[in-house]
């Protein structure tokens, strides 16, 4: 198999001033590829800015042989993110990759979390997810070319205790990451999901023993396969972390028809319940068209 490349390829990485973005643009830098490094530079609850952890990623790419060039604006405005785009345009353009990695934790439980400390989770992970691949999404339409991949959470799919307002921002992302998947299909734009769990300034205080082992270089390669022009698959959520790679998917059980115009009582639902739930012959349904054909498929029987 040859060497996966970014040659003539441009990607924007948000985010990238440290942790898991900065391994995914000096990695992409080192392929060849021409990034911008975003970062606000602020602290992980988002306060602050400092434009020297965008520079600093910046230096390392342009040592190593590459090149790359620093954006120091905030996703969390469409201004923001009209700028970074922009910034790949004035500088390379074109845009080929855009990887939404910018993130920050304002963890609380349920009951005492603020409607500020919601939304600024929301502005950054799923409004800032927006507001750059929007204007991102026309340009590779347009060319016929494109790799877009959203940074969701375990903390979403699965669940996390403290993390309402970061689980519901991560799953927000893979509802996005689905739509855009099926939309972006006739135009060769590819767009995936991953849930890493890696050690970094947001997550280093909660890993425990397990931070050492749990490396942000541990994630890079299937970010940089998924991002590749190598990789023709779409609409998927991979499990990263640790050196450990898997896929995660949303199914559908074959579940219980009651019939086609039956009535159905919630004490049919009870004493259904087990067949319903039961996850044997479960199918992964590629966009709501599917989910409607398993109900289309009970009626034909």
């Amino acid at each position: 198999m040859s060497d996966i490349r970014f040659d003539d390829r441009v990607a924007i990485i948000t985010g990238a001033g440290g942790g898991l973005g900065r391994t995914y643009a000096l990695e992409l830098g080192k392929r060849g590829a021409k990034v911008v490094v975003n970062d606000l530079g602020g602290k992980s609850d988002g306060t602050g800015a400092n434009a020297s952890m965008a520079d600093k990623v910046v230096a390392e790419i342009t040592a190593a042989g590459g090149t790359a060039v620093a954006n120091h604006d905030s996703v969390a405005t469409p201004e923001g993110g009209k700028s970074i785009v922009q910034t790949a345009l004035d500088s390379y353009g074109k845009i080929d990759i855009v990887i939404n990695n910018a993130g920050i934790l304002r963890d609380k439980t349920f009951a005492k979390m603020t409607v500020e400390e919601i939304n600024l989770v929301l502005d950054v992970h799923l409004r800032g997810a927006f507001y750059v691949t929007q204007p991102a999404f026309e340009i590779m339409k347009a060319q016929g070319y494109g790799r877009l991949l959203f940074t969701s959470s375990g903390a979403g799919i699965f669940g996390n205790f403290g993390q309402t307002n970061y689980g519901a921002a991560k799953m927000g992302l893979v509802g996005m990451m689905n739509v855009l998947s099926v939309e972006g299909a006739k135009y060769n734009i590819k767009c995936n999901a991953i849930a890493p769990t890696a050690r970094t300034r947001l997550t280093e205080d909660l890993l425990g023993p397990m931070a050492e082992f749990l490396a942000p270089e541990t994630v890079t390669p299937m970010v940089v396969y998924l991002v590749s022009e190598d990789c023709d698959i779409t609409h998927e959520i991979f499990s990263i972390g640790g050196g450990r790679f898997a896929r995660a998917f949303i199914g559908v059980t074959p579940g219980w028809f009651a019939g086609k115009g039956v009535e159905v009582s919630a004490e049919d639902v009870a004493a259904n319940i087990e067949q319903i739930r039961n996850t044997e012959g479960y199918t992964v349904p590629s966009n709501i068209g599917d989910e409607l054909g398993l109900i289309m498929k009970a009626f034909s029987k």
